[in-house]
């Protein structure tokens, strides 16, 4: 029976967006209600819809169609709130997502998510992609200063490859 789905082209992406830490507990949860009103932005659609994964939507656009949101809000956790003292430790917020050869339309994947965190507030960000021909990828953000504020593009990026290679001897 198909499906629809060709496993393998699956790619997944995870990672977390942390908070700056050692904040008062007012300070934080004001990132924390920006942050997930900006996640609550994002466009939601299912993700496994049959109009997405039809083998003639994605002949004619490539692999992701137009309509296909690369980021939605279904995608992101936040984490509770947690205090010592006066203090609130740092908010993590998760996400992950399986989709079908993200790798074709990667850079447009990587902006979508540079603009998302350029409208938070985080201190580093890390992006896991695993993909069955290129291996694990990791992107990781820093932000400048000890919390990036939003509008601000105040931050660094690093990308590492990890690809196992077997030798036949």
């Amino acid at each position: 029976m198909n499906n629809g789905f060709i496993v393998d082209q699956e790619s997944v992406v995870y990672g977390r967006i942390k908070s700056a830490s050692s904040l008062a507990r007012k300070e934080l949860k004001q990132q924390i209600d920006i942050n997930k009103k900006m996640i609550l932005s994002l466009s939601d659609v299912d993700a496994l819809s049959p109009e997405i994964l039809s083998p003639e939507l994605t002949a004619a656009k490539g692999v992701i169609n137009d309509d296909y949101p690369l980021l939605t809000p279904s995608m992101f956790s936040v984490s509770q709130l947690r205090m010592k003292g006066d203090c609130a430790a740092a908010n993590i917020i998760h996400f992950a997502m399986s989709y079908y050869g993200i790798e074709y339309e990667w850079s447009e994947w990587m902006a979508k998510f540079e603009s998302l965190l350029k409208s938070m507030y985080w201190q580093s960000a890390v992006v896991h992609l695993e993909t069955e021909f290129t291996g694990l990828h990791t992107f990781k953000w820093e932000s400048v200063n000890s919390s990036h504020i939003p509008g601000e593009d105040n931050f660094n990026v690093r990308c590492e490859w990890d690809h196992e290679v077997s030798f036949s001897e």
